[in-house]
């Protein structure tokens, strides 16, 4: 699919107006609207376009929602299929021919060990509900309380979740160093980083004096998102998994955000080849629309009738795109294409990173990658590496979005830009988000200062009604 050629402008009036009572009527607590000010009104594949008439390249992909992009018409087709039937849409969690075919697609993704003794329960609609139904179930079959989680996480907003986050304070779970090559927690990186971050874990298990009673699981991201878009090192994740399986620990993987292909393995877990005992997963799964489940091992299924429920834990146009966005996925190997263009992608902006020194790291795996801005000219003798440039990050933000490109920012202080666009990527249409990133790197870092705090002016120019 070609990059589509950006629209003439329309009057701005409309869309202005439309974001201004969303300024007055919606929380505080909004978060995209406030750096993204645009109001999308047709999508399809890459391409979003504004009611202001612009057109964008969409790298943000619903924070990694849009396995097939926008409106794809596998997706499509699917849930037209639904609504023609005369289906119902709404059956909380009754048997369906919809849902059994859904469960049936995503067995067949699964890891071959745990598919074949799983279970899965179907949730509330949103990722941090999978994450609290993981949490209450290894509680549940171990009788234990305690958890280990990591640092950076993100597990989403529920309590249960923020509790397993990293910004999490005062709360029952026992927090881990997470391995790292740039920022690394014990200042050397690499494969002796991720070691004794391995061994620090080993040792507090194991430390009859080191107040971590045996915690009824442990839950980690084989590639932190929100964190910054750091990949976990494979030998780390198959000697977590050797520590949680000699003690009787349940492993949680949340794929959340990683899972159907994001990183070039259908599931994140294969890369290492770790079987977890529970998966979370959300986003993708659903094809666009809210679905949430966690898939686990059968000797785990020890809850009451009940014990965890939600009403729109049976939405059956969800299920229909979900089945379709993972056949799609599977049956065209987008996982393997995405770990092909995703090391070329970061091959180009590792050579972008040679010649800025605004770049202090380039990282990630498959489509899901993250550039990590500094400020290079802080002189800590004490740090190994400069500092997060959150200032720069959020200008490089607003510049590629006057060029038409939308991408979203993370990392401990919102320093790293994150790209996660379709799986359906063409080449064509990487090169033109590596060279909207390129160019609005360049602008943001030679313009002055004060100007990087400017709030973005969503004003059309000659790149976007460019072909790229």
């Amino acid at each position: 699919m070609a990059v589509t050629e950006p629209a003439p402008p329309a009057q701005p009036v409309a869309h202005e107006g439309i974001l201004r009572r969303q300024s007055l009527r919606e929380s505080a607590a909004r978060t995209y609207a406030r750096s993204l000010p645009i109001v999308p009104v047709r999508a399809r594949g890459l391409t979003i376009e504004g009611a202001d008439g612009r057109r964008y390249l969409d790298c943000l992909s619903g924070a990694g929602t849009l396995a097939l992009g926008h409106n794809h018409p596998v997706v499509l087709e699917a849930i037209k299929k639904v609504l023609a039937s005369g289906a119902p849409l709404h059956v909380l969690d009754l048997a369906t021919p919809v849902k059994d075919a859904f469960t049936t697609e995503l067995f067949a993704t699964l890891p071959r060990p745990l598919a074949d003794d799983a279970r899965i329960q179907f949730c509330g609609p949103a990722g941090t509900d999978a994450v609290e139904a993981a949490l209450k179930l290894v509680r549940t079959a171990t009788g234990r309380t305690g958890l280990l989680a990591f640092t950076g996480a993100y597990h989403g907003m529920t309590a249960g979740a923020l509790d397993a986050s990293g910004g999490a304070v005062d709360v029952r779970v026992t927090r881990l160093p997470y391995p790292q090559n740039y920022r690394c927690p014990f200042g050397v990186g690499g494969e002796r980083g991720a070691e004794l971050a391995a061994r620090w874990t080993g040792n507090l298990l194991d430390d009859p004096k080191g107040g971590v009673p045996t915690p009824a699981g442990m839950i980690l991201e084989p590639v932190q998102g929100e964190g910054g878009v750091i990949p976990a090192p494979d030998g780390w994740l198959r000697r977590m998994r050797e520590l949680t399986a000699s003690r009787s620990i349940p492993l949680i993987a949340d794929e959340v955000q990683t899972g159907v292909g994001r990183t070039g393995a259908f599931w994140a877990v294969e890369h290492s080849g770790i079987v977890p005992d529970v998966m979370v997963l959300s986003k993708a799964i659903g094809g666009s629309l809210p679905l949430a489940v966690i898939v686990y091992r059968s000797d785990l299924d020890v809850w009451q009738p009940g014990a965890h429920a939600g009403t729109f834990r049976g939405n059956q146009l969800a299920m229909a795109a979900g089945a379709a966005t993972l056949s799609f996925v599977r049956e065209n190997r987008l996982a393997e294409r995405a770990a092909i263009l995703g090391t070329r992608m970061l091959g180009q902006l590792q050579g972008l990173a040679a010649t800025h020194r605004s770049i202090g790291d380039v990282r990630g795996r498959g489509l899901m990658i993250g550039v990590e801005l500094v400020n290079p000219d802080v002189d800590d003798p004490q740090a190994d590496v400069p500092p997060a440039d959150p200032v720069l990050a959020a200008a490089v933000q607003r510049e590629c979005l006057r060029r038409g490109l939308i991408v979203e920012l993370g990392g401990r202080h919102s320093g790293v830009v994150r790209l996660l666009p379709p799986l359906t990527l063409t080449d064509e249409q990487a090169q033109a988000v590596l060279d909207r990133f390129a160019d609005s790197l360049e602008a943001a870092v030679c313009a002055p200062p004060p100007q990087r705090h400017r709030a973005v002016s969503v004003i059309p120019d000659d790149t976007t009604r460019k072909s790229p």
